[in-house]
Order: structure tokens, then C-alpha cells, then sequence
């Protein structure tokens, strides 16, 4: 049974930082593209950030270029979200995914398995 299981997420002030984590088992984490999304209150569901399985290829929202930087450990099972410079705008409940495509693919139909949610929440 594949599990995602994300942490990380908590209440910020704008400006501040905050890195997510999620954690990969039940599949060969290092064989799979991982994505992150996030949905704010009222809105769909949306595309954040994309690492190919070594690592080597990324995509980004533009919202959050030069401000969120996805990494991977495939050693460790687990993909990482840096955010910097936090905005409101930001607060959102975000999920990790996994794809089986070997792009970058933005798409939410690309994906197979979701965690189940972290919270992040940045006040002004």
C-alpha cells in the first residue's frame, strides 16, 4: 500500500520560512516524478512544484519562483519544499503526489497517489 505522508506546515508571518516534508512508502520512491500542490479556501486545487526522479529536472508555479525550491532524498524516501519569503497568499493546505511520468508533468490527472494535507498558514 503506498503511503504519502506530509509535515512540516504551521502558522508563519509573512516574510518567514517554512520546509515541508513528505515521506514516500509502499512504492520505489526513486523510480517516481514528485510534486507538490496546494489549495487555498474556495479554490481549486493547484500545481506548485515538480522534481524529476533523480532530481534533476524542476519546474515551478510563477508565483513561487525564487521564493520555493523542491528537493528530493531518495535515500531518505522523501521530497522537501523550502518556502521563503512567505506571503499570505501562500496559505493553503498543501500535498505531495506522485506521477509516474517522466517529465515534469503540472497536472493534477499526471498524479496517482496524494498525502493526505499539511496546513500552511502565513499572517500578515
Amino acid at each position: 500500500q503506498v503511503q504519502l505522508v506530509e509535515s512540516g506546515g504551521g502558522l508563519v508571518q509573512a516574510g518567514g520560512s517554512l520546509r515541508l516534508s513528505c515521506t514516500v512508502s509502499g512504492r520505489t520512491f526513486s523510480s517516481y516524478t514528485m510534486g507538490w500542490f496546494r489549495q487555498a479556501p474556495g479554490k481549486e486545487r493547484e500545481f506548485v512544484a515538480v522534481v524529476s526522479w533523480r532530481g534533476g529536472s524542476t519546474d515551478y508555479t510563477n508565483s513561487v519562483k525564487g521564493r520555493f525550491t523542491i528537493s528530493r532524498d531518495n535515500a531518505k524516501n522523501t521530497v522537501y519544499l523550502q518556502m521563503n519569503s512567505l506571503k499570505p497568499e501562500d496559505t493553503a493546505v498543501y500535498y505531495c503526489a506522485t506521477s509516474t511520468w517522466t517529465n515534469v508533468p503540472r497536472r493534477q490527472g499526471q498524479y496517482d497517489y496524494w498525502g493526505q494535507g499539511t496546513q500552511v498558514t502565513v499572517s500578515s
